[in-house]
């Protein structure tokens, strides 16, 4: 990890803040007194809303120009203007919050605004801050493909010959991905009661494997033309920035349906974000290598091979399970460095054969689990597909119970005093199906 500076806000920013001076991410808010949905970033315990700074004159000293975007009821606009302008918009905002910063009298002082333009973040709704065109989940998370890979195919058979050589992933749907405290309501799907049994006959009914999994997103920039590639080397300046994921999951619905095509109505009913889109220049502190490579497995192909090393972010992640009786455990705690492939080179090998990616669209990373028992990304692993019970305080669950809450955080922390760099909450709660 990189060092930085440390730099003093006029803003009380509490110190376990995941959103320090040196993070500000950008997201889409409403407020009880005005329903417009408009950009924001936030900081500390407040969120500036960029529509009006922008209209009363915040971005006069900023040298930008395209404060036109900040009019929008979504990022798109802005993420398309690319990272250069993420960076210069960013860098600008953290100066109007620096102490002895070069712009004291455009908010510091400047008290009328700061009435209007900085809320509460406890008074703000949070939107999706993006409109997804197209979602692409990954299956990264080394960890977790080989574990699953055991409990399905055993250990000789955990991972398909292809997994160390192509970044494997499936479309999921986009109209479904919800923002961070919406309910997701239990799915009802085709489940195989006994696989054993001859011939084999499905019934319709709930899932009884409802599940949650915890990972990393990243939200398309720049896109490019259909039937070009976007180089692995310049693929990190496509990235408008990241997000936490919860892709729950139906594992009975999807034991039955998944082969040969994989995942569909075991994941389309729900897919959770988080509210703020932490921006890729916050994340540069924290970078780290992926997951080595067996030698056997040889190099992947030069498409996929990157000039930096060190492609993938360290951030620290943890769930926290309630259950509907107010039952609560921590039940893990891992990081986002846990990869096999970077964004970076999922982005590649999307684009290798022409696909054309647009702003918005949404890039997963697949479950991301640790390496032991306390870090693992999935209740399908934790309970070894429902053989060990899990301690939830008095309570003990194998998969997710209706009224059971799902928390997820990430923070990223380099000991510099700095500030966190971080995610704010994921959550989602479980509610009973119409069936």
């Amino acid at each position: 990890m990189r060092m930085t500076s440390i730099r003093q806000s006029w803003l009380n920013i509490p110190a376990d803040s995941h959103f320090s001076l040196r993070n500000i991410p950008f997201g889409i808010i409403s407020t009880a007194s005005d329903p417009r949905r408009r950009p924001a970033v936030a900081i500390g315990d407040y969120a500036l809303d960029l529509f009006e700074f922008s209209n009363s004159g915040g971005f006069r000293q900023s040298g930008f120009t395209n404060t036109a975007v900040f009019e929008n009821s979504t990022l798109n606009a802005f993420a398309a203007l690319g990272r250069a302008a993420h960076r210069m918009v960013r860098t600008y905002i953290q100066d109007i919050f620096a102490a002895s910063g070069p712009y004291p009298d455009l908010l510091e002082r400047n008290h009328p605004l700061r009435e209007r333009a900085l809320l509460p973040l406890a008074s703000v709704q949070n939107h999706l801050p993006l409109e997804i065109g197209d979602y692409t989940d990954f299956f990264v998370g080394r960890n977790h493909a080989y574990n699953c890979g055991v409990i399905f195919r055993g250990p000789e058979n955990a991972l398909n010959p292809n997994y160390y050589h192509v970044p494997v992933g499936y479309h999921g749907r986009a109209s479904s991905v919800v923002i961070s405290g919406t309910p997701i309501k239990r799915p009802v799907g085709q489940i195989l009661p006994d696989p054993t049994a001859v011939p084999k006959i499905p019934v319709l009914a709930p899932t009884q494997r409802l599940d949650y999994e915890v990972e990393f997103a990243a939200f398309i920039a720049t896109g490019n033309n259909m039937g070009e590639r976007i180089n692995v080397n310049e693929a990190e300046e496509h990235i408008f920035g990241y997000v936490l994921m919860n892709d729950w999951s139906a594992r009975d619905v999807q034991a039955w349906e998944y082969v040969p095509l994989g995942p569909f109505t075991a994941k389309n009913f729900g897919t959770s974000i988080s509210a703020w889109v932490v921006l890729s220049d916050a994340l540069e502190p924290f970078r780290t290598k992926p997951l080595a490579r067996p030698a056997e497995a040889g190099d992947v192909l030069p498409y996929l091979q990157e000039g930096n090393e060190e492609s993938v972010y360290d951030i620290k992640l943890q769930v926290v399970y309630q259950t509907a009786g107010g039952d609560k455990a921590v039940v893990s705690k891992g990081s986002t460095k846990y990869l096999l492939f970077s964004f970076a080179q999922m982005i590649a090998h999307h684009t290798v054969t022409g696909a054309n990616l647009r702003p918005g669209d949404l890039i997963a990373s697949g479950t991301i689990s640790g390496e032991d028992s306390g870090s693992l990304g999935s209740l399908l692993e934790k309970s070894q597909a429902g053989k060990v019970h899990i301690a939830i305080g008095q309570s003990t669950r194998t998969f997710l119970q209706d009224g059971d809450t799902i928390t997820i955080t990430a923070a990223a922390d380099d000991g510099s005093g700095a500030g966190l760099v971080g995610f704010g909450e994921l959550n989602g709660t479980v509610l009973a199906p119409d069936y």
